[in-house]
């Protein structure tokens, strides 16, 4: 059974899967899980999933390697342009690191960026978590609160150069071993 909270009515949802294989550094230490690769496939599936419902779910990137950040923002406002932006949501898909050196590290959870600022990403984001909270029951949550909700916030290029509400996720730690 799935739970939905946003009401996704008349809405485009966005799926960018975050980095191409020829961005350096982002897999998990033994090299088993390169990010660019399950991040697509994270966006593959959930596209899937909401067509099965009858929403209308696309993917920003369909190339395999890296597409410039202002080309994802461009493609996303293409759309917003298209559709109205209040229609469109988009969600950047990532995996997280604790480091960068190489090593199995500790680092634990699954959190979601918005802009700085409150705007209706930050609601986009509480739904998020409320998702993440009953699909990811025995995950850590990684939260911010310090402005009354749960998402961190920082400009990230993609997310703050769009016209929709948009957020980031960044799914489990890939230099974790249990995760």
């Amino acid at each position: 059974e799935r739970v939905y909270y946003y009401t996704m009515e008349k809405k485009v949802i966005l799926f960018n899967p975050g980095h191409g294989w020829n961005t350096p550094g982002k897999c998990s230490p033994d090299k088993s899980l390169m990010e660019w690769e399950y991040n697509r496939e994270i966006c593959k599936r959930c596209r899937d999933i909401f067509k099965e419902y009858g929403w209308d779910s696309r993917l920003v990137v369909f190339e395999d390697y890296d597409i410039d950040l202002s080309e994802r923002a461009r493609r996303v406002n293409n759309i917003c342009n298209a559709y109205g932006s209040s229609n469109v949501l988009l969600i950047d898909v990532h995996v997280n690191a604790a480091g960068s050196e190489g090593k199995w590290m500790n680092g634990k959870g699954w959190e979601c960026w918005t802009t700085i600022g409150q705007t209706n990403s930050d609601k986009l984001a509480e739904e998020l978590y409320k998702a993440a909270s009953i699909y990811l029951k025995n995950t850590q949550m990684r939260i911010d609160q310090s402005d009354g909700d749960k998402d961190k916030e920082k400009n990230y290029t993609v997310i703050y150069k769009v016209k929709c509400p948009a957020v980031l996720t960044e799914n489990l730690f890939m230099d974790n071993k249990q995760e």
